[in-house]
This record gives C-alpha cells, structure tokens and sequence, in this order.
C-alpha cells in the first residue's frame, strides 16, 4: 500500500513539475518574441525612452512558473529523503559529502540552474518594464534585453526541472529497494 501512495505521490509531483516546465518554457520563448527592440528605444538628447513590453509579465509568469515547479519538486525530495532519514535507511546529501551520490550531485546541480536561469529571467524582465524619459534601467541609461536572454534562461531552466525529476526519480527508487535483513 505504501509503495502504491509513493506512486501516486510521484506522478502528482511530477505532472506538476512538467506542467510548470511546459509553462515556463512557454512562457519565456514568448518573452523572447515579446521583447523591446533597438527600434522602439526614443532618443531625446542625451535622454532615452523605452516603452513598456509584453515581455515584462511573461517573464514574471514564467519567473513564477520555475520556482512553483522547482519548490515542489524540492519538496517531494526533501520528504523523500527524510523518509529515509527516519526510517532508518540513511543516505541524505548532508552525510554525503565524501561520496556524494548521483541523486545528491542531481539536486545540487538543478539549485545551480535554478539560480542561473532565475537571476537571468529576472533581469531580463526587469529591463522590459518601461524605462521613463531620462530615468532608464540603471543610471539613466536605457538597456534592451539581448537577443537569446530568454531562451537561454528557459534552457537553463529546463535542465534544472529535469535535474530535480531526475533526482527525484533516483531517490524515489532508491527508497523502494527492500532493506537488508543483517542476517547472514
């Protein structure tokens, strides 16, 4: 019975996480299409205008989409691991450190892209909001978003969700596997 909940556990998370990924990358290959060009910065002088772009809200939206799947698939191996903690059946990432294992290596390796791919869309789409008359991004200066941003963060995104299913997969297996007995 244990074994059919963990099932139904994995497949609920897991379409969540798909779910999310399919949004996201969705969402962040519209952003790209979305985006301010050259041509739509106004030059006043020495001033610059940049008008708001659709790719603003479907940066956040796929900036949003990421961290729900991320955080949920974190979540299913954050108890997953604790179930083996508890259980008796040791092996969590934090005694891991001299022989790290695949599962571990995986989640580490997702939290690295997550990042990446979170800070990249974050700025891309901060850059995207409407750059006022002489105010700009930063310093007065107005930044359009380089073309391959966005796709480059929906990438990196997508390798951190299959990173976390990843993990998730290994450590769902490795938590399904009888225990020894200890006799001999």
């Amino acid at each position: 019975m244990q074994t059919l909940k963990t099932h139904h556990g994995f497949l609920i998370f897991s379409t969540i996480v798909v779910a999310g990924a399919v949004a996201f990358f969705s969402l962040c290959l519209a952003a790209e299409f979305k985006k301010s060009k050259n041509s739509d910065v106004i030059v006043k002088g020495r001033q610059c205008y940049v008008p708001k772009s659709a790719s603003f809200g479907l940066g956040i939206g796929a900036l949003v989409c990421l961290c729900v799947a991320h955080f949920v698939g974190n979540f299913f191996i954050f108890i997953k691991f604790r179930t083996k903690v508890i259980g008796g059946g040791g092996g969590n990432c934090y005694g891991a450190v001299r022989k790290p294992t695949v599962s571990c290596i995986l989640i580490l390796l997702s939290w690295v892209l997550f990042v990446g791919g979170g800070v990249l869309i974050g700025a891309a789409s901060s850059m995207s909001q409407a750059q006022p008359l002489g105010e700009g991004w930063v310093d007065g200066d107005c930044y359009v978003v380089k073309k391959g941003v966005y796709a480059s963060s929906a990438v990196l995104g997508l390798l951190a969700l299959g990173s976390t299913l990843g993990s998730a997969a290994i450590t769902l297996s490795q938590s399904q596997k009888p225990k020894p007995s200890g006799r001999k």
